[in-house]
């Protein structure tokens, strides 16, 4: 008798993912790596896992280490403890074992609520037993800017960020689902940032691809039945279901509401959405990107005559290219700049210079763009 449906639905999502990073991994080192290194000697020592100290350093837990082993992709989950991680962290933990894949597993302690060392500690316990290694809990100091939902998001993935180059990671394992994905694209339509904030979150992203996103396409009900039959013990945050949270109101209230308002069906359409939009805006990003060389003269300045006849969803991603070459933070650029400096294309009418976030201006002078930090 094969496993319970939930069960063989997130390890065959999880296998799929390990496929194409064992795929990367060889053709990243031609096809395997040459005889006298398919094999390297291992330390004294391998860490069997790292916990938060008392200082907030990671205290490591160390094993006999074998004589050698053969070099093979470290994958690496990250786990909060909750049902959507949980069940990554075992599918990843089973399907590693029949694969050429090392597995471990970080958690991440946001220092936001009372006892949140010791529920790390938990994490890394449950995760030590199911063979991840290296298992570690990193502390992180969540800061104010742009939000506690967004703090703790940026001080989240630099922690991660950390401990793949510390592990030397070839990819980090996310527990988003089908759900979380449908709650992004209304929270990104409700922002007004056009298509590419309603593609959503993406499969693979990050630097060369690291984070990956198995449970895109199954819902969170799946993983929480997975737990459920394995006896996987979980931990529900109480931040989930605080109304003072955005994505807990939409969850919890914004979400229902559409689906009593419009049937079910609501949060898989809007998934289908996320993967149409992140398609167009693929196009368009790579249309504006061959634009972009054909409306710069011979110094490199872009020209206003040619930027006026492109369609404007490239010509705004040229502006958008430029403007952040020229030093102006992605995350703090939004489309009311965007649309400012268009004007100085479409509208122009001797206007001033434009200021920008990170001290940068877009000026037009002599019927060129001029974009530059002040």
């Amino acid at each position: 008798m094969g496993p319970h449906p939930a069960v063989a639905a997130i390890r065959l999502a999880v296998r799929r993912v390990l496929h194409d990073v064992l795929t990367e991994f060889h053709r990243h080192d031609g096809h395997g790596r040459p005889a006298e290194e398919a094999r390297r000697p291992a330390p004294a020592s391998v860490p069997r896992y790292a916990e938060a100290g008392a200082a907030g350093g990671p205290a490591l837990h160390e094993r006999p280490a074998l004589a050698e082993r053969p070099a093979a992709p470290l994958v690496l989950v990250a786990c909060s403890g909750g049902a959507d991680s949980m069940a990554l962290a075992s599918a990843l933990a089973f399907e590693a074992r029949k694969l050429d894949v090392r597995a471990g597993g970080i958690t991440v302690d946001h220092n936001l609520q009372p006892g949140s060392a010791l529920r790390a500690a938990e994490v890394v316990t449950r995760l030590a037993a199911m063979d991840l290694d290296p298992v570690e809990a990193v502390a992180v100091h969540v800061g104010r800017e742009g939000g506690p939902e967004a703090a703790a998001r940026d001080a989240r993935y630099a922690a991660l960020d950390a401990a793949a180059e510390r592990h030397g990671a070839a990819a980090v394992l996310l527990g988003h689902t089908r759900d979380d994905q449908a709650e992004t694209v209304l929270l990104g339509l409700a922002r007004g940032s056009g298509i590419r904030s309603l593609s959503g979150m993406a499969a693979a992203s990050g630097p060369a691809g690291r984070y990956r996103r198995p449970f895109l396409q199954l819902d969170r009900q799946t993983a929480r039945k997975a737990c459920l039959v394995q006896s996987i013990p979980v931990w529900d945050d109480p931040h989930n279901i605080d109304p003072a949270y955005t994505r807990s109101r939409l969850r919890h209230e914004g979400l229902p509401a559409l689906e009593k308002a419009l049937g079910k069906g609501v949060v898989e359409a809007l998934a289908r959405t996320a993967q149409l939009s992140r398609d167009d805006a693929d196009a368009l990003d790579t249309w504006a990107a061959e634009a972009e060389l054909a409306v710069r003269d011979d110094t490199g300045q872009l020209e206003c005559a040619k930027l006026y006849v492109l369609p404007p969803a490239v010509r705004r991603r040229v502006l958008r290219r430029a403007v952040i070459e020229a030093g102006a933070p992605a995350g703090s650029l939004f489309a009311r700049h965007l649309e400012e400096v268009d004007r100085l294309i479409t509208g122009w009418r001797g206007q001033r210079a434009i200021n920008l976030p990170g001290r940068v201006e877009a000026r037009r002078q002599g019927g060129r763009l001029v974009i530059r930090q002040s």
